[in-house]
């Protein structure tokens, strides 16, 4: 099973060169990469940027996904965010989006792109205000342990793992779908895009990290794997 979810992700990598998911034309182009998407409104967008390409070295040393281990981030008012399929979001403070970068958000949701949203421990209040902009149509469902994204490469059966306290509670996973497409994940109570950072960021245990780890690969073998099946349904109808 691993091998045919990993050689769908890969496949999936064909949808960056695209039309609607270009990345970058150069050297690069077939390489997978994972977006920090910049925002206003004072919060630290960029905080951790070691974060992302540890996670990719994760993915490469684990799979035969060709990636591009680096920290690159996009401006959410920019259109350019149509050039990549997996943008990543987090922070510690506020959010603002404008009512046009929130239209742009959601089209780039609804046409197969991807965000995560991992609450670095502050944020919530003002994500959950801002995402009804982007949606005002639904809600955040959280998502059951059953969920594909919690068993697409390693098995979590009891959801997303908790890598820091934060107050406390019990770690959860929230989803918004597009035409019961998933296309934006949120995890609270949790934080693993922390456990993602240096060892010596937050000296988390070795088993810590690697639960981390584990998990943001999920999430990019999910992502990439539910494009691909997106792409292959249009190309028969």
């Amino acid at each position: 099973m691993r091998s045919l979810v990993i050689l769908l992700a890969v496949s999936g990598l064909l949808l960056q060169t695209g039309d609607t998911f270009a990345q970058n034309r150069g050297k690069s182009a077939s390489q997978f990469r994972i977006m920090r998407l910049k925002y206003s409104g004072g919060g630290d967008w960029y905080n951790g940027p070691s974060e992302e390409p540890n996670l990719l070295r994760f993915i490469k040393n684990n799979s035969n996904i060709d990636v591009n281990p680096e920290y690159s981030w996009v401006d959410v008012s920019s259109d350019d965010i149509f050039n990549y399929p997996f943008l990543f979001m987090t922070g510690h403070g506020n959010i603002e989006l404008s009512e046009s970068e929130a239209k742009r958000l959601r089209a780039y949701l609804d046409h197969g792109g991807f965000l995560y949203v991992d609450d670095d421990y502050g944020f919530d209040k003002a994500f959950r205000r801002e995402i009804v902009k982007v949606f005002p149509d639904q809600e955040l469902k959280e998502l059951p342990f059953t969920h594909q994204i919690f068993h697409s490469h390693f098995a979590f059966p009891n959801g997303v793992p908790k890598t820091h306290e934060h107050d406390g509670k019990e770690p959860q996973a929230f989803g918004m779908f597009t035409k019961d497409r998933l296309c934006l994940l949120y995890t609270v109570e949790s934080n693993p895009s922390d456990g993602w950072d240096d060892p010596d960021v937050h000296n988390d245990p070795p088993d810590k990290r690697s639960e981390a780890l584990k998990f943001g690969m999920n999430i990019v073998v999910f992502a990439l794997n539910q494009q691909q099946a997106v792409k292959e349904k249009g190309a028969t109808q």
